[in-house]
């Protein structure tokens, strides 16, 4: 069984899914579903459609360059089995999938490093608009906080 690559978006084609289509030159493009299909012929560039996979790849939100993924490409070279060869097998496996946790979560914190203090000015900036909507103890939280910055500033400018 052939799974073919989605010609928009990247994604799996199963035999018996999705359309091809045949241009007059005989090139055929392969398409996962009716949507892949549609933005093909609207002319869309997949590098600037959020949901594809080349998106994903340009805009930095995948990883493209790791080393493990060498490991799960296919090798066609048939092997005799040996028990002490299989039990090392899994057993790097294992270790290749913990390397690779690892290092997807590294990336997921890099990317993510920045937005704490985005969402923590967003959250005041809710929080200054809509004062009279929040809870007695996060107005007093609020206040205080407010005052503390307050006298933060005035020791600074007498400094």
């Amino acid at each position: 069984m052939h799974i073919d690559r989605c010609y928009f978006c990247s994604g799996p084609c199963y035999p018996g899914h999705g359309t091809m289509f045949v241009r007059n030159d005989s090139k055929t493009f392969r398409f996962c579903r009716s949507k892949c299909h549609k933005n093909f012929k609207m002319k869309r560039n997949p590098r600037k459609v959020r949901w594809t996979k080349a998106f994903r790849k340009s805009a930095g939100k995948e990883m493209t360059i790791d080393s493990t993924f060498e490991f799960e490409k296919r090798r066609n070279v048939p092997v005799r089995y040996d028990r002490n060869l299989m039990a090392t097998t899994i057993k790097a496996m294992k270790r290749v999938q913990e390397i690779r946790a690892k290092r997807e979560r590294v990336f997921y914190k890099n990317r993510m490093a920045g937005n704490k203090e985005k969402d923590m000015a967003e959250n005041v900036r809710l929080l200054e608009q809509n004062i009279e909507l929040a809870p007695l103890e996060a107005k007093k939280r609020y206040q205080a906080a407010k005052v503390e910055q307050q006298q933060q500033k005035s020791m600074d400018m007498e400094e």
